[in-house]
């Protein structure tokens, strides 16, 4: 078994997931470190959509779910910084609550206690409404010296490719990378553009074979197979 970092990790789930998805990628976080080191923020659909519908809120109510179970993990293991992983746009959510900058009214304080920030197949470049909400927070405040309190690493896949005159699944994922950015004739994880998750300052980490929705019988990131492709990142 390859030797990673043992930090305590917490997982974050991407935009419209919950808690329970990524269990499969708690267990197989465990066998690279201990289990307890290891946590999943509990967010669920309700804290993406609302009730009554309010997804331009869903940051304000994810962070407090990300910054609750970041300073669970901090009293248990004192002095040992976390690592954010965190899927699709949560990625985005994870960064803006990293910046400690008010955001909608809310503002936290991480500190020095994450280290590292993983984003696996999260779009910094979008033009998604609610997604470029977050994007366009982060680039009004990101700065060069937030990289050096903390190391972020972007992955995503290049697996598939768009194509509008192309094959079935060719044509869906031009679609979808159309929703993301202006040419869908590009490579990416069959839901999100490769390119759309370059983000400068951050280490930018492409594997070949992952696919982008935590979903029963692929091959997505938080699969076996799709983390032993970016574990020396952890």
């Amino acid at each position: 078994m390859k030797e990673v970092p043992q930090n305590p990790v917490v997982i974050i789930p991407g935009v419209l997931f919950w808690d329970s998805l990524y269990s499969i990628m708690k267990d197989v976080f465990s066998g690279y470190l201990p289990a307890g080191k290891i946590a999943i923020a509990q967010v669920n659909l309700v804290d993406w959509v609302g009730f009554p519908p309010s997804p331009e809120k869903s940051t304000n109510r994810v962070m407090k779910a990300v910054d609750r179970t970041v300073r669970e993990m901090t009293r248990k293991f004192p002095g040992e910084p976390v690592t954010i992983v965190a899927h699709s746009g949560g990625g985005t959510v994870a960064l803006i609550y990293l910046l400690e900058q008010p955001f909608q009214g809310d503002a936290y304080n991480s500190g020095r206690a994450v280290g590292k920030l993983i984003t696996l197949g999260t779009p910094y470049h979008t033009h998604e409404h609610y997604a470029k909400i977050k994007t366009d927070f982060i680039f009004k405040h990101l700065r060069a010296d937030f990289f050096k309190r903390c190391h972020v690493v972007s992955v995503v896949s290049n697996k598939y490719h768009g194509n509008s005159q192309g094959s079935f699944v060719e044509r869906m994922c031009f679609q979808f990378y159309r929703n993301v950015q202006e040419d869908g004739n590009v490579a990416g994880d069959g839901i999100v553009p490769a390119s759309s998750c370059f983000l400068d300052g951050a280490d930018n980490v492409i594997i070949a074979d992952a696919e982008h929705l935590p979903t029963p019988h692929t091959r997505w990131y938080g699969t076996k197979e799709g983390i032993e492709q970016w574990i020396h990142c952890l």
